[in-house]
């Protein structure tokens, strides 16, 4: 039932606006002017063109082949089209981006459902619509762009990880590589999600069992010494404790005492000893994201770059600055979850209460800033001469207004950073928290162009393994989400403005 609601949902505002957009923008923008014709090609059976500044897979092409074959019968009886050609209009192919759309949702809902099991179905339900109106997420939706269909594709893969189907999940990856190259990191950080869940839930089973064992054999010396605890007692407690070991908890509520009681040091040792004695295992459980890997590897050294096309423009850099904006960018969004007096209050006394060793990350850190933001920022030519995109006027009126006001935002930038990991610390373990951290910053640090729609997979995976609870802190996310979207498509679509010497339309967008 919620996953039909949710869907349902989604759908009200999918529809309606998706008709609106296609209204008033009739004619490809942005980086549709690349993604339409070749996607159109593909329509008409020229596979062996392929346009030279298109930088992703053509995944997404073959995807709307498929969406368009569907359709076609209807469209066929409804005369719409004369023929399949003819039916890869640009409104055809936006709309699949907003099946996906709903599709993603779903999987939201579905993955929310796993990591929390004890939360009721109407939350679960909600929290997966609010994710929905994710503003970068949302935006898209309406646009022929890869964003969509990436995400989705990411999703499906780690909700099929979280459900031990690690070959679905491989195959997964591949569409979602085959869709944005990037993914590959995505897939790393799913396989190493599922490898530590593994490991460590083996290691942590290991605990529980020693601990029963030391509780039976205190009950028994306890019985020996004429103690009122009987045997039949003690039986039913050897039953229970060999009846639960093994059972699948999920993430956010399995032996969570334990995970306190675990330092970082000892997950990585606990994680290396399982791995070796789980390593036949582990080798027939994840080999398909090995075999994956080592395809995409392949690929890049006979492409000569992890890009298609565009390759000058797109080179991997140095953008260390790029997980600051993260971190910032993140946080504004949470903005409940961070911007709360709990929550600060919190954040201060675990660092009162770690100190020195606190006040000593904290100085690596601002030093680790200040080199990310003096020698590893970026100012991308599409950056400064784009000035259709909301980066454009973030870097000119706030990062770069002052030569000053780059240096005041890194304690902004750290901070935002030692919340995050708070938050994810509070149901994740620490390891994984690593991983993620180094996931995130394995896509966005080689990036040279600051593109908030860059975001959207890591704010995601954020989002899903925190414990944001309360009516409140969801009732104003999904306020902040539904001011940004109704923003920012009222400047796209009402808002256009000209170019001297051009005589296009241009339209403000993320």
């Amino acid at each position: 039932m919620g996953r039909i609601a949710v869907a349902a949902i989604v759908t009200l505002w999918v529809v309606p606006i998706s008709i609106l957009v296609n209204r008033i923008v009739p004619d490809s923008y942005m980086d549709e002017i690349f993604h339409v014709p070749q996607a159109q090609k593909y329509c008409n059976g020229n596979f062996r063109s392929w346009d030279p500044m298109i930088t992703t897979p053509p995944g997404l092409y073959y995807l709307s082949l498929a969406h368009v074959a569907s359709l076609y019968p209807g469209i066929v009886f409804t005369r719409v089209a004369p023929s399949f050609s003819a039916a890869c209009s640009i409104q055809i192919l936006r709309s699949i981006n907003g099946i996906l759309a709903v599709l993603c949702s779903v999987l939201v809902y579905e993955i929310i459902s796993h990591l929390r099991p004890n939360l009721d179905d109407k939350r679960a339900m909600i929290y997966a619509v609010i994710l929905a109106l994710y503003p970068l997420h949302w935006f898209f939706t309406f646009l022929y762009y890869t964003d969509v269909a990436s995400l989705t594709a990411v999703l499906a893969m780690y909700l099929a990880c979280l459900k031990k189907n690690y070959w679905l999940s491989a195959l997964f990856g591949i569409f979602a590589v085959f869709i944005r190259q990037t993914n590959v990191i995505w897939m790393l950080f799913v396989a190493c999600s599922g490898v530590i869940d593994t490991t460590l839930t083996f290691h942590d089973d290991n605990i529980q069992m020693h601990e029963n064992d030391v509780v039976v054999e205190e009950s028994s010396s306890l019985i020996a010494k004429g103690s009122l605890t009987s045997k039949a007692n003690l039986r039913k407690r050897k039953f229970s404790r060999t009846k639960d070991v093994g059972k699948q908890v999920p993430q956010f509520t399995r032996f969570s005492s334990i995970n306190q009681k675990l330092g970082l040091l000892d997950e990585i040792r606990a994680m290396i000893l399982t791995m070796w004695r789980m390593r036949f295992k582990l080798l027939v459980s994840f080999f398909p994201f090995v075999i994956v890997l080592i395809a995409f590897v392949a690929f890049v050294c006979w492409n000569g770059s992890i890009v298609l096309g565009a390759k000058e423009e797109h080179a991997v850099s140095l953008h260390f600055a790029q997980i600051m904006y993260f971190g910032l960018f993140s946080a504004l969004l949470m903005a409940p979850m961070h911007c709360n007096l709990s929550q600060v209050i919190d954040l201060f006394h675990s660092f009162w209460k770690g100190r020195p060793l606190s006040f000593f990350l904290v100085f690596i850190a601002l030093l680790a800033g200040f080199i990310s933001v003096q020698y590893f920022s970026i100012a991308h030519l599409y950056l400064l001469a784009d000035n259709r995109h909301y980066p454009f006027y973030l870097w000119r009126k706030v990062i770069n207004v002052h030569w000053s006001s780059k240096y005041l935002l890194i304690p902004a930038y750290i901070c935002s950073w030692f919340s995050i990991i708070k938050i994810l610390g509070e149901s994740q373990r620490k390891i994984w928290v690593v991983a993620y951290f180094l996931a995130t910053a394995a896509v966005l640090v080689p990036a040279p162009l600051i593109e908030f729609r860059y975001f959207t997979t890591p704010f995601y995976f954020l989002m899903l393994h925190s414990q944001m609870n309360g009516r409140l802190n969801w009732s104003l996310v999904a306020l902040l989400y539904i001011a940004l979207n109704a923003f920012t498509m009222f400047m796209f679509l009402f808002r256009p403005f000209y170019w001297e010497n051009e005589t296009g339309k241009q339209r403000f967008i993320w």
